[in-house]
């Protein structure tokens, strides 16, 4: 879920962590966090996996526009946050993206 969003008062950015909880993940090991703002890259970093088998990254993410994302588990199945701000119809299938408003 996205968990806080910390806008920044100096310049249009806003930090926001992305946390995804361990129902969420499904016992993953390793969990991606893809998206527009890293251009859909699959071999990004994995999240930091935390004590409790969730799983947490902050990204710094411009104002004033909609980020579309997803979580990759395992680099095999694709999530989407069970509590982001809208979804939409993705370009590939019948699949949505989470989408997080800025």
């Amino acid at each position: 879920m996205i968990a806080k969003k910390q806008f920044l008062k100096s310049k249009p950015v806003c930090k926001v962590t992305f946390k995804l909880s361990p129902e969420e993940a499904k016992s993953a090991e390793t969990v991606r966090l893809v998206g527009e703002f890293n251009d859909w890259d699959t071999a990004v970093a994995p999240m930091k996996k935390l004590k409790d088998g969730s799983f947490s990254q902050t990204v710094s993410l411009e104002t004033a526009k909609s980020h579309q994302f997803r979580y990759l588990l395992d680099d095999k199945e694709w999530e989407n946050d069970w509590q982001a701000d809208a979804y939409v119809p993705s370009e590939f299938g019948y699949e949505e993206n989470s989408v997080v408003a800025l």
